[in-house]
């Protein structure tokens, strides 16, 4: 072992797996398998998620600034991560052979105030508002100099060149600003969930986990989007099932991408024996 690899040892940081797209199937059978092991807990998480994001839409609306629901519904799915955790809690109490009710669930995920989460909390939070304030930016640069109309029953602007481009630059820098949140909170919210660490090194973990499966990882994340993106379609409906499968299916997808014990710091391919449920 090297100096720095001691180094890395002796400061906690989890260890990486490779992982490949099996792993990904195996982690949506097992989110599969949870939610319907304790389908209450998943909606009722779930639905904390799905009438947040009514009530924003609803709050837009009354305000008369319903066009801002567009940018605001795109970028609204990177809080799932947060709202799922209750789901890792119920996915590690079943991988344990434990009761999955919801009064002892939710006192550890009220427990959490006293931990690391809020502060990766904070984090999503200010990368969701920044998204906010940027499409704005992005919608005034391009279309802040056309003739002023009410865009919310005028969809035809964004068949004008600016509004094509508009849509093609507003989606690139989503899609770029997702992927860096998605980078940072795909393994750091279950891991300060299970483990005794700070939220830094929690983000840097789940950084790392991208940079060494980033295939495996765009694939994750492109998937996770889609199945969010056609959820919210019927209403955020969908999200009723979609978001309790892919929040088990996360927890067990952590569980396959780092090491469950410190050992000597190396690369491991992850094998069907190293994570039982």
């Amino acid at each position: 072992m090297t100096r720095d690899e001691a180094q890395l040892q002796a400061s906690g940081i989890p260890v990486v797996r490779v992982i490949g797209p099996r792993d990904l199937a195996w982690a949506l059978g097992r989110g599969w398998r949870d939610f319907r092991t304790a389908p209450r807990c998943g909606l009722v998480f779930s639905g904390i998620f799905v009438l947040s994001g009514l009530a924003l839409v609803w709050l837009l609306a009354i305000s008369g600034h319903l066009w801002v629901s567009l940018p605001a519904a795109a970028g609204f799915p990177i809080l799932a991560p947060f709202a799922a955790v209750g789901l890792y809690e119920v996915s590690h109490r079943l991988e344990r052979g434990e009761r999955t009710n919801m009064a002892g669930i939710l006192r550890v995920v009220f427990r959490q105030k006293d931990r690391q989460i809020p502060s990766m909390a904070a984090v999503i939070v200010i990368f969701f508002l920044f998204w906010n304030f940027l499409s704005h930016m992005i919608f005034a640069l391009f279309l802040g100099v056309s003739t002023m109309t009410n865009i919310t029953s005028s969809w035809e602007v964004f068949l004008t060149a600016n509004g094509l481009m508009m849509l093609g630059f507003g989606t690139l820098a989503g899609a770029v600003f997702a992927g860096l949140l998605f980078s940072i909170t795909v393994v750091s919210l279950p891991l300060l969930l299970d483990r005794e660490v700070d939220f830094v090194t929690a983000m840097i973990t789940s950084v790392t986990t991208c940079l060494a499966n980033p295939g495996t990882m765009l694939i994750w994340g492109a998937l996770c989007a889609a199945l969010l993106f056609l959820g919210m379609i019927p209403g955020f409906l969908g999200l009723f099932i979609v978001l309790p499968v892919l929040g088990h299916a996360s927890w067990h997808l952590y569980r396959r991408a780092l090491e469950p014990e410190p050992r000597p710091l190396r690369t491991a391919r992850a094998t069907s024996n190293d994570v039982r449920g």
